[in-house]
């Protein structure tokens, strides 16, 4: 497979062989770390798929959703998806996305993330990622470039993880209720509505969706929220109306959440001002997953 930037439109048959002949490379190149440029469309769907490597995907412009069994993952401005070898997971696009994915060997250092993650982007680890695709791939790398994909790969396990993942509860009622927050949320529900929902009680419940999903009811709802919330304000809609159509009160408490949960008020956020180093860059568009 040449290196170079893809980019993937056409047919469903033609995306598919495309992704077999990248995913068939990936499999046969050596060296501890790939680097490959990829241009998606507004509303593609990579499929189901899984990789003997793991994948640091990043991108410059638009928004992903990583969707796994563990649950789906944001990847919103300045951050980036670790995804562990042997994952299966899918990718949807939206907006139109340049996504740039660094490919891992599981052993190539030691301290690498053992599980699924959303991390912030350093303005270090961003060059490293730009200058690493202008590199050679798929084979040993020397000099200069040895020690940038080097210096790469040691960064990884210094990135901030950021809380943006939404975990499904195994069990289908409670997943079910998961589900259709997801398509009306609001900062409202009551961990009684949810119950009597499921046919539990109060305690019950409380431990199952606990257990469950990693989360309580109230962290999972607010990041719930920022799925509803981020792609929408990185289109560019006013804070105000989308505070308001998520079901908040006023705009304060909708920045309260929103500053709890990301470190930032959504104006900040949204330019980058991050206080954990996070470069402020911006592209045109839809912002970066």
């Amino acid at each position: 497979m040449p290196h170079g930037r893809e980019i993937f439109r056409g047919d469903a048959a033609e995306l598919g062989r495309l992704h077999e002949s990248r995913w068939q490379w990936l499999e046969e190149a050596v060296g501890p770390a790939v680097a490959l440029p990829t241009e998606y469309p507004d509303g593609y769907h990579v499929p189901r798929h899984r990789h003997s490597r793991s994948q640091l995907l990043h991108a410059l412009v638009g928004v992903v959703l990583v969707t796994t069994k563990h649950g789906r993952w944001m990847v919103p401005p300045d951050h980036a998806m670790w995804i562990p070898a042997g994952i299966e997971h899918s990718v949807e696009m939206l907006g139109d996305v340049s996504m740039r994915s660094v490919y891992v060997m599981p052993n190539a250092i030691a301290g690498l993330p053992e599980g699924l993650r959303v991390v912030g982007i350093t303005e270090l680890m961003h060059s490293l990622i730009v200058e690493s695709e202008k590199l050679p791939q798929g084979g040993e790398l020397e000099g200069r470039a040895a020690l940038v994909m080097g210096l790469l790969l040691h960064e990884i396990p210094n990135l901030p993880e950021r809380p943006l993942g939404l975990p499904f509860p195994s069990d289908p009622k409670l997943a079910a209720l998961c589900r259709r927050f997801v398509a009306a949320p609001s900062p409202h529900a009551t961990i009684d509505e949810w119950a009597d929902a499921a046919g539990m009680s109060r305690r019950t419940f409380t431990r199952a969706f606990q257990r469950q999903t990693g989360l309580s009811l109230s962290t999972w709802r607010q990041q719930a929220c920022l799925f509803a919330a981020l792609p929408r304000l990185a289109d560019g809609e006013p804070i105000t109306r989308v505070a308001l159509d998520l079901g908040y009160d006023s705009v304060p408490a909708f920045t309260t959440m929103f500053k709890r949960m990301l470190g930032a008020s959504p104006r900040g956020y949204m330019r980058g001002a991050r206080d954990a180093g996070e470069s402020p860059r911006r592209g045109g568009g839809p912002l970066a997953a």
